[in-house]
């Protein structure tokens, strides 16, 4: 049984005739009085109301959406009794589901259904669930009621938000022009020869082509292999394809920590979708695994679309696991993915060089056979800590970041020298970043 404000209301009503007889005899009786009728009121409503537990639930509910964005969960409530269900409903899905309304009022005549929409809105990643649906079915004089827990389990698969693919037309503009298909030719060593061209002031005269100069000069409405006019051929480059990125994500302790509203982890995956999507367009395979002490995750061997679907399932149920990560583990890993020269991207932080050593001693075993590409994110919050010194705390603050700063950078350094790349940034910044970096790699012609 549930009461309602109504009835609390009407109990109320009864201290109006006591403070009128102002400490007289009968207050009392007709308190009691009061009291009883207001039971008896309640009761009856509470028999005139539907059993909410014979009522018939079904649930509709999209399988999966982006994070941030909304989806429909529609309840159907079938009443096949022989009275009216009036009252309220509530389907009580975890709060990072961002379920809204919370509660519903329900007016469903007898033999009849209607059907009850709850707009969810996640702000985490992974598997939303909803068990139970609470049904508070009220008399006609809504008093009372009868409340009841029906088991109805909902779930909606909450992908990655993916809000670094605004950043995409812009590098694929910036790949149409290493591939070519632009006015706009970029040449480098080690990329696969495209064609021929005449020399214009500012080519690099190293990509003087002289078979060609002289074949030129000998042809018909050529000016000779001896004329002072010769036109000079030079050759123009074109990215490499279907060479190989492999990317691993940390999913330690680390990766647990959040910085500007998000979790290292949640960095890592925008910055490796940006990376597939415009490794995939440019031709060359990616391959991904999410790793901490085991594969927690992995996608190999997709291309085009499929690839991105891939990911994103594999990373939606993902979080963060409270160890320390092996790192002794990935050599062996991406050799079961590859036995070629690759670019190997590590998404992890680079803190101190005690947090790191692991890391640091595994990585000459990678630099020795593949292009190496450290990934870490940067806390503004640790950046403008830095400059605010305006009281005793503060200074405090500010030496302690700066430290911390200082170690970032004591260790990029020793990754450097192992024969890896860093590229660090904040969590906004750092997924058009390491594309930036592939791009460049593209455009130098080491990958």
């Amino acid at each position: 049984m549930a009461v309602t404000g109504w009835f609390v209301l009407l109990v109320a009503l009864g201290a109006v005739p006591v403070i009128a007889l102002d400490g007289a005899v009968e207050a009392g009786s007709v308190f009691v009085a009061w009291m009883v009728v207001c039971a008896l009121l309640a009761l009856l409503d509470l028999a005139l109301a539907a059993s909410p537990r014979a009522v018939g639930l079904a649930r509709s509910t999209a399988d999966r959406v982006r994070l941030t964005e909304s989806a429909a969960a529609t309840l159907y409530v079938t009443n096949p009794g022989r009275r009216k269900l009036r009252g309220i409903i509530r389907d009580a899905w975890e709060p990072s589901a961002g379920a809204r309304p919370a509660r519903q009022t329900l007016d469903v005549p007898a033999g009849e259904r209607r059907a009850v929409t709850t707009t969810l809105t996640p702000w985490r990643r992974g598997e939303r669930r909803s068990a139970a649906v609470t049904i508070r079915a009220l008399g006609p004089l809504r008093l009372a009621g009868r409340q009841a827990s029906i088991l109805v389990p909902g779930t909606i698969t909450v992908l990655p938000e993916f809000a670094s693919r605004k950043h995409l037309p812009s590098r694929l503009a910036r790949l149409r022009e290493l591939d070519g298909r632009t006015s706009v030719m970029v040449r480098g060593q080690g990329t696969e020869f495209d064609s021929l061209r005449e020399y214009v002031r500012g080519d690099d005269v190293r990509s003087i082509d002289w078979r060609a100069t002289a074949r030129r000069g000998g042809e018909p409405g050529g000016a000779g292999a001896a004329g002072p006019a010769q036109t000079l051929m030079v050759r123009t480059w074109r990215p490499e394809r279907d060479r190989r990125v492999i990317v691993i994500v940390d999913s330690g302790r680390t990766a647990a920590a959040r910085i500007a509203n998000e979790t290292r982890l949640d960095t890592a995956f925008e910055s490796t979708l940006l990376l597939s999507a415009l490794a995939d367009r440019a031709g060359d395979r990616v391959d991904v695994a999410i790793f901490d002490r085991r594969v927690r995750g992995r996608v190999q061997d997709s291309r085009g679309a499929d690839l991105l679907a891939k990911l994103t399932e594999t990373m939606a149920p993902i979080d963060p696991e409270l160890l320390e990560t092996d790192w002794s583990g990935v050599p062996a890993l991406v050799r079961s993915m590859t036995a070629q020269r690759s670019l190997v991207v590590i998404a992890t932080p680079l803190e101190s060089p005690g947090s790191t050593r692991s890391l640091l001693a595994m990585l000459p075993q990678l630099t020795r056979t593949h292009l190496v590409l450290i990934a870490a994110v940067t806390d503004p919050e640790l950046i403008a800590a830095t400059r605010d010194r305006g009281d005793r705390p503060a200074v405090y603050r500010a030496a302690a970041a700066e430290r911390a700063l200082l170690d970032a950078e004591r260790v990029a350094a020793a990754v450097t020298r192992l024969g890896g790349d860093v590229v660090s940034a904040a969590p906004l910044d750092l997924p058009p970043a390491v594309s930036d970096c592939y791009l460049a790699y593209k455009a130098a012609g080491r990958l």
